[in-house]
């Protein structure tokens, strides 16, 4: 599948000019190096980040978005979705709060089906330790 961009024909190369590939960015003062050094000067304790590091960020991201791990796959070109998963992903906190909250809402679902199917009880149920004793 080849990517185009209006101003290109089939046969230049996306990035760059459109003849060229684009040059490597510089690490001496490229646009990260400058990004880095305001940040630094609202912040003075701003970590050092390289370019690897925004690529493992936004893996991140992604998978926490609920991206499918084979569309990042195929985005990073790692070999595998288990190494993509394994090297490129991190959990955050709130990834487990999500699935908490998943699991809860399939186990309503399910409670409300039943009590569907079985018709609704008489009186409802507010309480189940006051009512059990």
């Amino acid at each position: 599948m080849a990517l185009l961009r209006a101003d290109r024909t089939p046969d230049q190369i996306l990035f760059g000019n459109g003849l060229s590939h684009q040059c490597t960015p510089s690490t001496q003062d490229g646009g990260l190096v400058y990004a880095l050094k305001c940040a630094r000067e609202v912040d003075p304790t701003f970590p050092r980040v390289v370019p690897h590091d925004l690529r493992h960020t936004a893996a991140s991201l992604v998978v926490s978005a609920g991206a499918n791990v084979k569309v990042l796959q195929r985005l990073l070109a790692c070999a595998s979705a288990a190494m993509t998963m394994h090297v490129y992903t991190d959990l955050f906190d709130d990834d487990l709060d999500s699935v908490a909250v998943a699991l809860e809402q399939a186990r309503i679902i399910s409670s409300v089906g039943k009590i569907w199917a079985n018709g609704a009880p008489e009186e409802p149920v507010t309480n189940l330790k006051a009512r059990s004793a």
